[in-house]
């Protein structure tokens, strides 16, 4: 029996579950559209063709998504945290280290990588970002997973989700595990519910045993005018957890930083909806007509390719005999007419249908930027390999694109992750990690819990993985700069002003190598640089450059004694 004190009870979990399925209709658009794209990308969109058909699916839409995955997982997101003020240097460097442990303990990489797939073909991907408290032998620990669209919901017409005053996140549940965990369910989880949007299932599922349950997130505005987020778990009318009804949580919420825990990762945004379309919204079309001109081609491929005849009743042609292609005989009774048994010509397609097939395939390249030398090929005689890594990186916009946007949402999971070490773990919590010298270190935050929680950091991502066609990129361009004499000791003046006006990745490294090189060199042949060494106005070479002053003064000693 719930206390009086309770602010959360059956009358408030009714009012939630109503308001759940007002925001269920107002998404059904949005659900349907994903379950649509499902199909797409599962090769089953060819099942509207009439039966008896082709009914072909090719996979050049699949695989423009599996090329622009594999962008992304090139260049694959690597923290690094920046402090605001000096006195924050030391846990912005403590961060740092440890945000990738915690990362990698929720195998961030196999959810970065599973969820780069409903980003691509929905538009939308989505990240929650939790404490939970049976973590690490129930010290409780940060956890990172990949939330499944078609189980959230928010209020209609709102852009960000940050600014829905609720949210319900809905998964099923076995009945007997939720009776094992909360005996005051025990006989009430007994009716099948199936009211959250399924994908199509790869096996036969069976639901009869499982209940919904609903992890409702609401904000509300304290009188100081903070707002805080609370958290309610509930099957059906019965309260699982309630926020608001703890004494610790009542007045600050259930997480520290008043934010749903929640990143959506968008593709393409819209301006109605938090939520984004992606590839296959875009490229569905030109793949429909795609497959119904290889249905096209294939069926009259399929009719030249078995011959049919016209058959004159009694023209005495065993018929049996004449359709069985393994009988080298085929029986005939009387006269055999030309007219009596005649084949039925099929035309061949215009050319044309062909065209416009291959014209198609190509629009569909055009529209995804999955040209062919962002694959490796090239065509036009384009052989050279500076060549070939400029047409892919010049069509890499895209990828880029779609690759920055990822690391926006990437950002916010680190920071919600930062807010979570600052509000849950204290000063005896320690990670392991690989040092400098590949030994394992421990590293405490320091009492970084305890400081003041509007203390802010900037986080700023790079590639952990290059891109490959990248790397040929630099390559090239580091031995263009060899050639052009950018690495002499002679030229730095002249190749520091030209770097000034370049821009790349590790520029400045390499304006300190030349600098400190062209520094190495003026201590060598001395305040006068190459001016006081030349002969007849001409500069000596670096060889020249760098023979010792004692053997030159012998030299010149010499030519001097001689008549």
């Amino acid at each position: 029996m719930q206390s009086k004190k309770h602010v959360i009870g059956k009358a408030e979990v009714q009012r939630a579950a109503d308001l759940l399925e007002a925001y269920r209709r107002g998404k059904q658009s949005l659900d349907r559209r994903i379950l649509e794209d499902e199909r797409w990308y599962r090769l089953r969109h060819g099942a509207a063709v009439r039966p008896g058909e082709p009914a072909p699916a090719s996979g050049w839409l699949l695989n423009s998504l599996l090329g622009k995955h594999g962008d992304m997982m090139d260049n694959y997101p690597a923290p690094d945290v920046l402090p605001r003020e000096p006195s924050d240097m030391q846990d912005a460097k403590t961060l740092s280290r440890i945000l990738p442990v915690i990362l990698e303990r929720s195998d961030f990489e196999g959810l970065y990588s599973r969820n780069a797939y409903p980003k691509l073909r929905h538009g939308t991907a989505c990240y929650g970002v939790f404490w939970d408290p049976e973590a690490e032998d129930g010290r409780g620990d940060v956890r990172v997973t990949a939330v499944d669209l078609l189980n959230l919901f928010w209020e209609p017409g709102v852009r960000d989700i940050q600014d829905s005053r609720n949210l319900f996140l809905v998964t099923q549940c076995d009945n007997d595990l939720l009776d094992a965990a909360y005996p005051a369910l025990r006989g009430k989880l007994r009716a099948p519910v199936d009211s959250v949007n399924q994908r199509i299932p790869e096996d036969v599922l069976d639901r009869s045993g499982k209940s919904q349950v609903v992890d409702w997130y609401y904000k509300k505005r304290l009188p100081n005018g903070k707002t805080i987020v609370h958290f309610c778990k509930f099957v059906g009318s019965t309260v699982l957890y309630a926020s608001e009804n703890e004494q610790m949580f009542m007045s600050q919420g259930l997480y520290d930083h008043g934010q749903y825990p929640f990143v959506l990762d968008v593709l393409f945004p819209l301006e109605d909806s938090p939520a984004g379309f992606g590839y296959v919204d875009l490229m569905k079309g030109t793949q429909g007509y795609i497959d119904q001109l290889d249905a096209i081609i294939l069926n009259n491929a399929r009719l030249a390719g078995r011959p049919r005849w016209f058959y004159r009743d009694a023209c005495g042609v065993n018929e049996q005999e004449f359709a069985d292609f393994t009988r080298d005989f085929v029986h005939v009774t009387g006269r055999l007419d030309p007219d009596d048994l005649r084949q039925i010509e099929v035309e061949p397609l215009p050319a044309f249908i062909a065209n416009h097939l291959q014209n198609k395939v190509e629009e569909l390249k055009e529209t995804s930027g999955n040209r062919d030398f962002a694959q490796g090929g090239t065509n036009s005689g384009v052989t050279a390999a500076s060549a070939i890594a400029a047409l892919q990186e010049a069509g890499s916009k895209l990828s880029r694109d779609l690759i920055k946007g990822s690391y926006r949402a990437f950002t916010q999971v680190c920071t919600l992750v930062i807010e979570l070490i600052r509000q849950f773990y204290d000063d005896s919590r320690a990670v392991r990690i690989t040092g400098e010298d590949g030994k394992p270190v421990f590293l405490t935050l320091g009492g970084l819990a305890r400081r003041d929680r509007h203390v802010a950091f900037d986080i700023q991502v790079r590639a952990q993985k290059a891109s490959p066609f990248t790397q040929m990129s630099r390559n090239e361009q580091a031995k263009e700069l060899y050639r052009l004499g950018f690495f002499r000791p002679d030229l730095a003046g002249q190749a520091l002003i030209a770097l000034e006006m370049m821009d790349f990745d590790g520029i400045e490294t390499v304006k300190k190598r030349i600098a400190a090189q062209a520094g190495v060199q003026q201590s060598v042949t001395g305040p006068q640089g190459t001016a006081s060494n030349t002969k007849q106005g001409a500069p000596l070479t670096v060889a020249q450059q760098l023979i010792p002053k004692t053997g030159t003064s012998a030299s010149r000693a010499g030519e001097g004694e001689t008549p």
